[in-house]
C-alpha cells in the first residue's frame, strides 16, 4: 500500500465510490472504531448545548464526513457494529444500498439535530444525501480555498462542529476560514485528533478567535495499523513529537485525543459533563 507524506497509508479509494461498500469493508479488517467512541460524546455536547443554548434542534458541522457515518450514529442511532454487517454483507448492487440505506432511515426516529456534511469527496456527500444521512452537504477544500458565499449561507447556522480524524489533513487554515464564515456565531466544538498530529496550531487559532479549549481524559482507539511500514513510519513520527508510543501505538493502534472547544465565557460559566 502507498503511504502519504504523513506516513498513514493511502485510502483515499475508499472515499470516492459511490456507496460505502469499499470504506466499510476496508475499514472493517482494520477495526475501524473511533466513530463509535465518538458517539457519546458527541450525543452529550449536543443535549449541553441544547439546554445552554435553548436550541431545539442543533445544527451539527461534520469536518470529513465521507458518508455521513457521525450523522448515521448519532442522529439515527446505529452502531459501527450494525454499519459494518450492512455494508459487507448485505446488497452489492448500488441501487439497491442506496434503497436498503433510505428503508433504514425511514424506520428510526432520528434525534433532534440537523447535520451539515464538510468533505472533499463528491461522491460520499451525494450519498451521504441522497441516504437521508445529511441534512445539507458543503463540497470544499478549505486548505485551498476561501468558502462561497453560498457555503457561507450553508454554515450560517452552526451550533456545533465535530470531527473524528480528518484533523491534520484539516488544519488551521480550514478552521480559520470557518471561523470566519460562521460571522458572529461561534459554534461548540469536539474533535477527535490522532496523536500523530499536534493540535497546538489550532488550539492557537480558536483562542485568537476567543475560544478556550479543554483535551478530555483518556485515549481512543482508531484503527489497528494497516502495514509494518505504516506502523515504523508512526511511531518515527511520534519520537519526532517527543511522544512515547509504549502501551499505545506500539501495540498496533493509532490512538486519538478528544479536544473540546467553546467560547471563553460560555467555558467558564457551564462545564462540560463527562461522558
Amino acid at each position: 500500500m502507498r503511504v502519504d507524506s504523513t506516513g498513514k497509508v493511502s485510502l483515499d479509494h475508499i472515499y470516492t465510490a459511490p456507496t460505502p461498500r469499499a470504506y466499510f469493508s476496508t475499514l472493517r479488517g482494520l477495526e475501524y472504531q473511533v466513530p463509535q467512541a465518538a458517539k457519546p460524546h458527541f450525543e452529550g455536547l449536543i443535549d449541553d448545548y441544547r439546554r445552554a443554548a435553548g436550541v431545539a434542534v442543533p445544527q451539527v458541522l461534520d469536518i470529513g464526513c465521507s458518508y455521513g457515518i457521525n450523522a448515521a450514529l448519532v442522529k439515527y442511532n446505529a452502531t459501527m457494529d450494525e454499519l459494518y454487517e450492512r455494508y459487507c454483507e448485505g446488497p452489492r448492487d448500488d441501487g439497491a444500498v442506496l434503497a436498503r440505506d433510505r428503508e433504514f432511515v425511514r424506520s428510526r426516529t432520528p434525534r433532534a439535530v440537523r447535520f451539515v456534511g464538510l468533505d472533499v469527496s463528491r461522491p460520499a456527500l451525494d450519498y451521504a444525501l441522497a441516504a437521508g444521512f445529511l441534512d445539507d452537504a458543503v463540497h470544499a477544500d478549505f486548505e485551498a480555498a476561501e468558502p462561497t458565499d453560498h457555503q457561507c449561507a450553508q454554515l450560517a447556522n452552526t451550533d456545533l462542529v465535530v470531527s473524528t480524524g480528518c484533523l491534520g489533513y484539516v488544519g488551521e487554515k480550514s478552521i480559520s476560514r470557518l471561523i470566519e464564515a460562521f460571522g458572529d456565531r461561534r459554534p461548540w466544538m469536539a474533535h477527535f485528533v490522532l496523536r500523530m498530529f499536534p493540535f497546538d496550531a489550532i488550539e492557537e487559532a480558536l483562542a485568537d478567535a476567543g475560544y478556550e479549549t479543554v483535551r478530555a481524559d483518556g485515549l481512543f482507539r482508531q484503527r489497528r495499523f494497516a502495514t509494518e511500514e505504516e506502523r515504523t513510519l508512526v511511531l518515527d513520527r511520534l519520537a519526532t513529537i517527543g511522544l512515547s508510543p509504549r502501551g499505545r501505538e506500539a501495540d498496533g493502534w493509532f490512538y486519538a485525543r478528544l479536544f473540546i472547544s467553546r467560547p471563553r465565557e460560555e467555558a467558564r460559566l457551564t462545564p462540560i459533563e463527562e461522558k
